[in-house]
């Protein structure tokens, strides 16, 4: 276990998140002993019920590794990450964390994680991994993380809200115009008071398949846009296009219901969004996983490349651990062992590793997600690069916009010119 040394260290390397101080990580040692007696820290976000699973595994991974003590915390969200922050700045962070890939970036270009490749094969298994979702832990060529789970950009609907409105059900992966009927369809049915879905152009997600089926993305990995003020016009002209024709909800009623979404709150048959959405609005609407069906967005292109495997969350280890071949023993354990898999389930999303997966006994809406992430594989591209730092603000102010286009408080071009001056406010910091 590190000693606490936040506070002499933060003076010595105050700026160590802009500048990078963290210097070049090294390989696993050659005279590396398995049965050494070593202790780790492991940190990760979550509640008392994941903090249970934790246990659990770390007294399996304990049959395998007698001599690695692990000692774990875990925090809220919010506060995991301003204490890795603090930590940070001291370079004294746990030897493996639970990550997120908002994060990804900013901990990858400063080399405050360890470069996990030269472990691949001995400590770090790979065998589980398809090349797309090993390469999302990728920053700059370097892989600092692997993914726990993964999901897809993919469309919900309410099975029994459609047969109401006498309309059959969306077939899937149609053209966008075909999408456009269909929610027509609906809403005619609905008389007023449920509609075919929401305006898909206030999602950046729906924007960057777009973009994606033309060959490019939101962002190359260095970290510049790859899309003009002209695509972003474009886009957000056909939105004021679908929104005329009455056949998404109007953006007062959703601020109604907020903050449930129109479809959470009964009011839309369909709704955009990851696919480990489900369990939240099944929540909401009262419903089991039967009455959710779960099918591929509109496609731009037939036979595009347009969606991809993000994760839903990675593990980590930190470039200061003192064991890095212990602490990848632990990480191959946490993301490829059917023993992690069997404790944790689905908690973590729908496993990465196929040796983990192999673990989980799935439930119904699980099995659901399992099977669309298996009927898109042909449209499954590569994952884009690890989002730029400050991306989370940028995804906002999109939506922000696309709210506003909604109200018809600001024109597509005022729209457009202020995502442009946030974008590269930020992207400039």
């Amino acid at each position: 276990m590190k000693r606490f040394k936040t506070a002499m260290a933060a003076v010595a390397c105050a700026a160590l998140l802009l500048t990078g101080c963290g210097g070049d990580p090294e390989g696993p040692r050659a005279d590396f002993d398995p049965n050494a007696p070593v202790t780790l820290d492991l940190a990760f976000w979550g509640n008392d019920t994941r903090a249970g699973f934790y246990k659990n595994a770390i007294a399996k991974f304990n049959e395998k590794y007698p001599n690695i003590t692990v000692n774990s915390t875990f925090l809220p969200f919010p506060e995991f990450w301003e204490k890795r922050q603090i930590e940070a700045a001291g370079r004294d962070l746990p030897d493996v964390m639970q990550f997120d890939y908002a994060y990804l970036r900013q901990y990858s270009q400063n080399k405050l994680l360890l470069d996990l490749k030269p472990y691949f094969g001995e400590q770090l298994k790979t065998d589980g991994f398809t090349e797309s979702t090993l390469g999302i832990g990728v920053v700059n060529g370097v892989t600092t993380a692997l993914p726990i789970g993964t999901n897809a950009w993919a469309m919900f609907t309410n099975t029994a809200l459609v047969g109401k409105s006498g309309v059959a059900a969306y077939a899937g992966g149609t053209s966008w115009d075909e999408y456009t009927a269909w929610m027509g369809s609906v809403a005619k049915g609905g008389g007023g008071k449920v509609w075919g879905g929401t305006d898909p152009t206030g999602r950046i997600q729906n924007f960057e398949i777009t973009l994606r089926a033309d060959g490019k993305g939101l962002f190359d990995d260095a970290g510049a846009p790859q899309f003009t003020k002209e695509d972003l016009a474009a886009f957000w002209n056909r939105g004021a296009q679908l929104r005329a024709t009455g056949a998404t909800i109007p953006t007062k009623r959703l601020l109604e219901v907020a903050p449930k979404s129109g479809f959470g709150a009964g009011l839309t048959t369909s709704e955009l969004t990851w696919d480990n959405f489900g369990a939240g609005y099944a929540g909401d609407l009262g419903v089991d996983a039967s009455g959710l069906a779960l099918t591929a967005p509109p496609v731009t292109k037939a036979g595009a490349k347009d969606l991809y495997l993000k994760p839903s969350m990675l593990h980590a280890i930190a470039a200061n651990t003192d064991h890095p071949e212990a602490s990848a023993l632990l990480v191959d354990f946490l993301v490829n062992s059917q023993e992690a898999g069997a404790v944790f389930g689905t908690n973590r999303g729908l496993p990465a590793s196929a040796t983990h997966l192999a673990g989980v006994k799935l439930d119904p809406l699980s099995q659901k997600i399992l099977d669309y992430e298996t009927s898109i594989k042909d449209r499954l591209g590569q994952a884009p690069p690890v989002p730029v730092v400050g991306y989370g603000s940028i995804e906002e102010k999109f939506r922000q916009l696309g709210e506003e286009l909604g109200l018809g408080t600001v024109t597509v071009e005022q729209a457009v010119d202020q995502f442009f001056s946030e974008m590269d406010t930020i992207l400039k910091k």
